[in-house]
């Protein structure tokens, strides 16, 4: 039902359009009256309706006043207005926005009804937008939280650039301060029938993703290294190593919804942004000691003892080797490392591993030699991981990813002209401009002084680092722009300004209008070509 608030100051005309109309049968409710228009911004403020009928001539505040004040605070309500016929042709003549139909007194019931209906009409078709709206901003918002979760989860430099601000436009508030305690969880779906699994993989997907908005501090994401995954992040408020309560509900869910079996694996509580990586890996891990079977399963891995860690050390080192494309140094590390943890438990090898097929996925993304080959290769050396059946062959694997990585590293930090290198920041640039971004930290990344790589990035691209950035980021905005369902608040947040007045500083010094002035010539442009 809708709310609709009656304005007059004659308490007989407000009963009169009480009886004049049956309100519930045409959808509305009468939900407040005032005599005038202050008070009738009151009783708006207290029940927000969806229509106002008000009279024209009123003492304190009349009903041109009043609609002018509406138009500007709740431009959403609709207005029909009410005249004598000496203010009828005033009024309506007076095309004030939100007014939707003008009736003269005395009220005819037909023409009362007709308005409404047509006001109804109007109303339910806005509403049905601004819901459109907001599961398009809710889909930007959740496709830019998974991105920046991986990013934080596989990248091996990610913690060392996380923006607080960033965390918070992306509602992962959870993760702020190293006290923050978290628990990845992993969750496969299986079936006999495995052009029923592909069938349905998008229904999971959107299943869990509703069962994370129910529960708070619960966040899904996808991983497209993992096919028929989906994992969850969960704040831990206890700290304490319990099954999440959600588990259970979304077996039977998927059970009974989609007539799937899951096989779910609990990680490690982990505590602070530096053990994303460990607490991700460990949910991996945990799943992967499953059954083969076709059968919903729950593989608690939270009490797995891991007595050795995969330190900051190991990890620079390996890194580094990759970084100079030193393979033999790579390679001299890698044993140390495996064998310091295979004297300690099958899980802290299975684990080390992990960390560093990770580290080389990140380094294959960042210097582009993500190709389809080299997928293959990474998801045979992860299945070699998981079964464990021989650590030479995981070894092996490992080596022999590195030694392509390495070789291609090698190639691009040691061209002539450091055009390659060159293009491989301005690559990343490209896929990462809504982060936290700058020369030192890129320079950092890509273990090049940063006064080279501003001078190399201005003469092989042809602008400086910070003008090509906000050239990427308007851009972006401006095609973000042409969606007239996102406001610049979320267009400023998606193209990386946590600020919105900036954003539109920027944007009117790069296209000399602010972008709701663009948006309306580019609105109106369309309009005229048609």
């Amino acid at each position: 039902m809708l709310k609709v608030i009656l304005v007059d100051d004659e308490i007989q005309i407000r009963r009169g359009l009480n009886w004049k109309v049956d309100w519930e049968e045409e959808g509305f409710f009468i939900a407040g009256e005032a005599s005038n228009g202050k008070e009738a911004l009151q009783v708006i403020e207290e029940v927000m309706p969806d229509l106002v009928l008000t009279d024209v001539r009123m003492p304190v505040m009349d009903g041109m006043q009043l609609v002018k004040a509406l138009s500007g605070k709740y431009p959403e309500i609709k207005v029909i207005v009410l005249s004598g016929y000496a203010d009828f042709e005033y009024v309506r003549s007076s095309l004030v926005e939100g007014v939707k139909d003008y009736l003269l007194k005395p009220v005819d019931p037909e023409e009362l009804t007709a308005a409404l209906r047509k006001s109804k009409g109007e109303i339910e078709v806005e509403k049905q937008r601004r819901m459109e709206t907001d599961r398009m901003n809710q889909f930007h918002a959740e496709e830019m939280r998974e991105q920046y979760l991986l990013h934080l989860v596989k990248d091996e430099w990610a913690e060392k650039n996380i923006s607080k601000e960033r965390l918070s436009q992306l509602k992962l508030d959870v993760l702020v301060g190293e006290d923050t305690v978290v628990q990845f969880i992993t969750v496969e779906i299986r079936s006999s029938d495995s052009e029923q699994v592909r069938d349905l993989f998008l229904p999971f997907k959107m299943l869990c993703r509703e069962l994370s908005y129910k529960h708070e501090g619960i966040m899904s994401f996808y991983d497209t290294s993992y096919p028929n995954m989906i994992h969850f992040l969960c704040h831990h408020h206890s700290g304490g190593d319990q099954v999440p309560p959600f588990v259970q509900e979304l077996q039977k869910n998927v059970r009974a919804y989609l007539n799937l079996e899951t096989v779910i694996g609990l990680g490690k509580v982990v505590r602070g942004l530096s053990q994303l990586k460990n607490g991700y890996i460990s949910a991996l891990l945990s799943w992967s000691q499953s059954s083969a079977d076709v059968m919903s399963q729950l593989i608690d891995g939270t009490s797995n003892k891991q007595t050795a860690e995969f330190t900051e050390d190991a990890e620079w080192k390996l890194s580094n080797s990759m970084e100079q494309g030193d393979f033999e140094s790579f390679k001299k590390h890698l044993l140390i490392t495996l064998a310091e943890c295979d004297r300690q438990s099958v899980m802290s090898y299975s684990f080390a591993a992990s960390r560093v097929l990770f580290m080389l996925g990140s380094m294959a993304r960042k210097y582009d030699l993500y190709t389809d080959d080299l997928k293959k290769k990474m998801w045979n050396c992860q299945l070699g991981i998981w079964e464990l059946t021989s650590r030479d062959r995981v070894k092996g694997e490992l080596l022999d990813l590195a030694r392509v990585i390495a070789e291609k590293v090698s190639e691009t930090r040691h061209s002539s002209n450091g055009i390659a290198i060159v293009e491989n920041v301005r690559r990343y640039m490209d896929r990462h401009y809504t982060n936290e971004i700058s020369l030192t930290s890129l320079a950092d990344q890509f273990h090049i002084n940063s006064a080279y790589l501003s001078e190399m990035f201005k003469e092989l691209i042809g602008q400086n680092f910070s003008d090509y950035l906000v050239n990427l980021r308007m851009e972006k905005a401006r095609s973000l722009l042409m969606d007239e369902q996102l406001k610049v608040i979320e267009i400023a947040h998606l193209v990386g300004y946590s600020n919105s007045g900036y954003f539109s500083t920027v944007f009117k010094k790069r296209f000399g209008q602010k972008p709701l002035d663009y948006r309306k010539s580019m609105t109106e442009d369309k309009g005229e070509a048609r």
